[in-house]
């Protein structure tokens, strides 16, 4: 089975490396400037579950792409979709499985607008990763799970062939019957973190320190009940382990978003929370709205001050 990742960064980079160092044929789909810092360091893992080096892991620019790929494991930020799409729509063949594992749903609607519904897997990933300043995948957590299966099927013999072909390497791979509930209660849980952390601009820790965590807990009822409006009302556990996530005395959890806000970076908000709340239909979603309109604003002073750096 021949796999593509799309990207060498944090989540590329982690679960592809484990399956090259598991023997399977993985090719990493990169930008010249990754695709330099691979030719001089390889591909390094540091983690809790043992760390990794690829002196010479395989590689290729779009332009590159000289064959069909049975899987293609995509997980750029929803934002560069488009783009991301465009560099490997020519790996993509007949009997080719895209498996995406970016946050929210909007992605697989995209995807299945450009290579058609049956190509198109559900996926998530429960990691904590970055890359390092040398381009070195750093693993922070003990979580390392990859969730897939297919979106109107229980399973399928593709399904069962990449779960058999993950199943010997060094991170969790689990199929899943039911991915479209999992990826609904991820993007809760998600949106409630990311709208919360960014809005209070703190950490859950700090937000609970405040005597705020109803905002939180808000943010979850609102997305559960979106969730439940569209036939995937989140199962008590998935909703208990939310709630205390969001409410843990000096967690020192924040959203990626947080993090991108802080450094001025583009943000997935109509990607994550927008797309949410215009799923709302008529439910009311009042901190939703507010922890929206607060992310937008962000990104209206972003653009004025590249206007101004522009002129």
């Amino acid at each position: 089975m021949k796999f593509l990742v799309v990207g060498a960064g944090a989540l590329g980079g982690y679960f592809g490396g484990r399956l090259l160092a598991a023997g399977q044929d993985v090719t990493f789909l990169v930008r010249a400037r990754r695709a330099a810092q691979l030719n001089e360091r390889g591909l390094r893992i540091s983690s809790p579950k043992g760390d990794l080096v690829l002196p010479a892991p395989p590689h290729l620019l779009s332009e590159q792409i000289a064959q069909h790929y049975d899987v293609i494991i995509v997980g750029c930020k929803a934002y560069d979709l488009d783009a991301t799409m465009a560099s490997f729509a020519a790996a993509v063949g007949p009997d080719t499985a895209i498996l995406p594992v970016l946050n929210g749903m909007g992605h697989l609607e995209r995807l299945a607008a450009r290579f058609g519904q049956q190509r198109v897997l559900g996926g998530l990933c429960l990691i904590s990763a970055t890359l390092d300043e040398q381009g070195d995948v750093q693993h922070l957590n003990d979580a390392h799970a990859l969730v897939f299966g297919e979106l109107d099927a229980a399973t399928s013999p593709r399904a069962a062939a990449i779960a058999e072909a993950m199943a010997g390497a060094n991170f969790d791979a689990r199929l899943s019957a039911g991915i479209r509930q999992e990826m609904w209660e991820k993007w809760i849980f998600i949106t409630s973190l990311a709208g919360a952390t960014c809005l209070l601009r703190g950490s859950v820790g700090d937000i609970v320190a405040a005597g705020q965590a109803r905002v939180p807990l808000a943010l979850l009822d609102e997305c559960g009940a979106i969730a439940a409006s569209h036939g995937f009302p989140p199962r008590q556990p998935a909703t208990e382990r939310a709630h205390t996530m969001l409410t843990a005395a000096g967690s020192p959890i924040t959203a990626s978003m947080l993090k991108d806000l802080q450094r001025g970076s583009a943000i997935e908000a109509d990607h994550i929370v927008g797309d949410m709340l215009a799923r709302a239909r008529q439910l009311a979603a009042p901190t939703l709205q507010l922890a929206y309109a607060h992310l937008k604003t962000y990104e209206a002073q972003r653009a004025r001050q590249a206007a101004l750096n522009a002129g």
